[in-house]
């Protein structure tokens, strides 16, 4: 009798695990599948102010939910966990709230982790079909975390009085939206996290976290695109890039901004061409590029080439109001820095833009004559062909074509931000803004030879092998 009783409590405990595992499956198959390295990136990143630009299907918005589930339930694997987090989850409406939002929490929201729904719209016994206020969910430490879902046609002044440990933006928010929300966060030192895709141009989010123009270590992003999504089909990623055009297309495959004209580089990837600095063999020194400039900025950056071909960017000089002497001694110490080889004087060399050559009223020497005063030996023989020069960037920036790679290293900030934000205007010229560094890194790689196609050779002896066993087959078919 007390063995039939032992093994019908042991049958009732296996039922309730095996309810709870039920219950719990959602979460853990996101912790157990397969994510790809941008949704790790995210997840690990220890900023306070992190955002994904990711075209649709990419991903975004299951590791934003995910991110919210992990930090209530008090079981984020990557960052510290609190007992009773509170939270918000801003939609543009609440419409939107329901159908992505609010479904990608329910989604991955075990039921045996709710302590209590509050419904603005709809039954509490079934949340999917109506507007959700508030979610309270049990804590792993013991306490009550809560979830509150915002909705940005309710203006700013519904995001007012509240503390906060985090804020996730489902799509871009108005900028009086995310600066209130801003605000929420600050006392508790909380988190500020969004997922969006960019369709509404270069508006102040491009500024504010894809540029940082005012460079807050807290901020960080990463862009998303269909390729990085494992579980997208590649049928139908193909059946829908047929249908868009060069703005859409740049936003919902690949998660980039666009002012409606496009971008120079859409090719270029942070993922791909930045990379951290390394130690550069000494061989591989090529060239110093400058585009000149006193009021405005100056630019000069130090190319590298590798035995295959390959371009390195390996440090920069960047710089606005200042004079010859300043912009001279800047590159001749980080060339000192570098180790960057010298002349038997021990003047450097650079390839400069040619209207240093001219002189003006205020100054009886060009540009080109006052560097070399100063060490800087400055050759002005560069193509500056516009169409010639973006053609031949973008072979390198195209990876897969046979050609070589660019690499940029991370340090080389204004670069980076200057590839971000170069955008065609008029005819098949960039607009003439920001594009120093992109002006001075067309005049170095048309200064190269014409990257040799990469090519496998076959021996004599393996072609007539071949072309014997290709004659066999062809007989056998007839």
């Amino acid at each position: 009798m007390r063995k039939e009783l032992i093994v019908s409590r042991l049958a009732v405990i296996e039922k309730e695990l095996e309810r709870r595992r039920e219950g719990e499956k959602n979460i853990t198959e996101y912790n157990k599948r397969k994510k790809h390295r941008k949704q790790l990136a995210f997840h690990k990143c220890k900023k306070r102010n992190r955002w994904v630009f990711g075209g649709n299907r990419s991903g975004k918005t299951e590791c934003g939910a995910v991110e919210c589930l992990w930090i209530l339930r008090g079981i984020h694997p990557y960052r510290p966990n609190r007992r009773d987090a509170f939270g918000w989850a801003v939609s543009l409406s609440t419409q939107v709230q329901r159908d992505v939002a609010q479904a990608k929490i329910l989604k991955y929201l075990p039921k045996s982790w709710i302590s209590e729904i509050t419904m603005l719209a709809g039954r509490r016994d079934s949340p999917s079909g109506g507007v959700i206020d508030q979610i309270k969910i049990k804590n792993v430490f013991g306490g009550i975390s809560t979830l509150g879902f915002k909705s940005c046609d309710q203006g700013r002044e519904k995001f007012q009085g509240s503390s906060l440990d985090f804020v996730w933006f489902d799509e871009e928010p108005p900028r009086d939206v995310y600066e209130e929300c801003l605000m929420r966060v600050m006392d508790r030192r909380g988190d500020i996290f969004g997922t969006m895709t960019p369709l509404k141009g270069k508006t102040f989010i491009y500024n504010e976290i894809y540029l940082n123009r005012r460079n807050n270590p807290q901020i960080w992003h990463e862009c998303m695109t269909w390729a990085d999504n494992p579980y997208l089909s590649k049928k139908e990623a193909r059946l829908l890039e047929s249908s868009l055009d060069g703005a859409a297309l740049d936003a919902r495959k690949y998660g980039r901004f666009s002012d409606g004209a496009g971008l120079v580089y859409p090719e270029f990837d942070e993922s791909v061409h930045v990379i951290s600095p390394f130690a550069v063999p000494p061989e591989w020194q090529d060239a110093i590029s400058i585009d000149p400039g006193l009021n405005n900025p100056l630019s000069a950056h130090w190319y590298c080439v590798d035995w295959d071909g390959n371009i390195y960017v390996v440090a920069e000089h960047f710089a606005a109001g200042k004079d010859v002497d300043f912009h001279a001694a800047a590159i001749k110490e980080i060339s000192r820095r570098l180790g960057w080889k010298t002349d038997s004087r021990g003047r450097v060399r650079a390839l400069i833009d040619s209207a240093a050559n001219q002189r003006t009223l205020a100054s009886q020497k060009s540009v080109t004559e006052l560097f070399y005063e100063r060490g800087i030996l400055a050759d002005p023989n560069v193509d500056k062909d516009v169409f010639s020069g973006v053609s031949r960037v973008k072979s390198y920036l195209c990876r897969g074509n046979g050609s070589p790679d660019i690499f940029v290293f991370s340090t080389c900030v204004n670069m980076i931000e200057e590839f971000r934000g170069y955008t065609w205007g008029a005819g098949d010229a960039p607009v003439k803004r920001d594009d120093h560094c992109m002006d001075e890194l067309r005049y170095y790689v048309m200064s190269r030879p014409e990257a040799p196609k990469r090519t496998e050779s076959v021996s004599p002896i393996a072609a007539d092998k071949l072309r014997r066993i290709k004659s066999k087959r062809k007989r056998c078919i007839q």
